[in-house]
């Protein structure tokens, strides 16, 4: 008895048609982390991460320290150069990354867990405990972040970094909160909930093992959010010196480079390399963001990258909102016909 290769494939454990299963979960699996914007991304949050924890550790000066290189562009001694008091920025900005890197994780842990707890109890359970729930994100959706840390911070001597942690991320918490309650509307009448709930689970158990798991992009998606707003929030307090100017962030750089008129001094230093590592980590946070979308819609992840070809054998790629027309084959002109015929017809009469 012969036996097909296709036959083999089916039968034997691990081969071919078997083993498809395997590979497509592994794939999809790594299917995040292999998107090139979000690998990006995580990378270079990976290294602010890092100089995070590290940073005081390895800058070369003490941030606070005057030296006599007073205004000193950038060299091999100082490589972002120096203030007007001879204080290394590098080392500033090595300091102050930690400060930026832990506002931002704070603020966006807090606000996360307070829209998903608030939004998917409302959406779930629904009646007086919606209305409640709902009526009390109303109220926080309108309060607004920055202006309630400038108050606080005037009543409070040194406003520290959990202290416009905790703000931000109490007060970010509402739009992801409604984000996540209409989704949860929408996916408690699934068949699979109703399954579950027929079944006799719990509700603890439905909500976390059944309508988590399909929010899970836009629960990291409102948590890169809530960090680029918290981060963009801390820089702005300290360059406006609402925040205590005695800890290095980068916004502090800015705010002394600004208030000792480093641009009119031609002094390009001193406030360029904090702004590129606000770009920066902007950047990072943006491709994370970029990255989630994609990984959630299959198409924003196919986009330009399906083609097709045409009847005369070209290759048109297909983009995302644009509808390729292909055009006709030239027609043969009419006059040209006709023409020949007349002359082909004289000359048979002239035969």
């Amino acid at each position: 008895m012969t036996l097909s290769p296709s036959s083999i494939e089916q039968v034997i454990p691990g081969q071919g048609a078997m083993a498809q299963p395997s590979v497509r979960a592994r794939r999809r699996r790594f299917r995040f982390v292999a998107n090139a914007k979000a690998a990006t991304g995580l990378a270079i949050l990976a290294v602010y991460a890092l100089l995070a924890v590290i940073g005081p550790w390895i800058a070369p000066y003490d941030p606070d320290a005057r030296s006599v290189d007073v205004l000193q562009a950038p060299s091999a001694r100082h490589w972002f150069g120096t203030t007007h008091l001879g204080q290394d920025i590098f080392s500033q900005i090595l300091v102050g990354a930690r400060s930026v890197v832990v506002v931002g994780l704070i603020a966006g842990v807090l606000a996360t867990i307070l829209s998903v707890l608030i939004g998917v109890t409302a959406g779930y359970l629904g009646g007086a405990a919606d209305e409640s729930l709902s009526a009390l994100s109303n109220v926080f959706l309108v309060i607004p972040a920055l202006p309630l840390i400038i108050i606080v911070a005037s009543l409070v001597d040194q406003a520290g970094e959990l202290l416009v942690a905790l703000i931000i991320g109490l007060t970010s918490w509402a739009w992801g909160a409604r984000v996540l309650r209409a989704q949860t509307l929408s996916l408690r009448r699934r068949d699979y909930v109703e399954a579950a709930r027929a079944t006799g689970e719990r509700t603890w158990r439905i909500i976390g093992f059944e309508i988590l798991p399909n929010l899970t992009a836009i629960i990291a998606s409102g948590f890169v959010g809530t960090v680029i707003f918290a981060v963009m929030s801390e820089i702005t307090l300290a360059f406006i010196g609402i925040s205590s100017v005695s800890s290095w962030n980068w916004g502090t750089i800015l705010f002394w480079a600004q208030g000792q008129q480093a641009l009119a001094q031609g002094a390009w230093w001193w406030f360029v390399p904090a702004g590129l590592a606000i770009a920066l980590l902007g950047t990072a946070l943006a491709l994370i963001n970029f990255g989630i979308d994609e990984f959630v819609s299959p198409r924003l992840r196919t986009g330009g990258r399906t083609r097709i070809r045409t009847a005369d054998g070209r290759t048109v790629r297909m983009r995302v909102g644009f509808t390729p027309v292909l055009a006709p084959k030239a027609a043969p002109v009419p006059m040209q016909r006709s023409a020949d015929v007349r002359d082909t017809t004289r000359e048979d009469q002239t035969a």
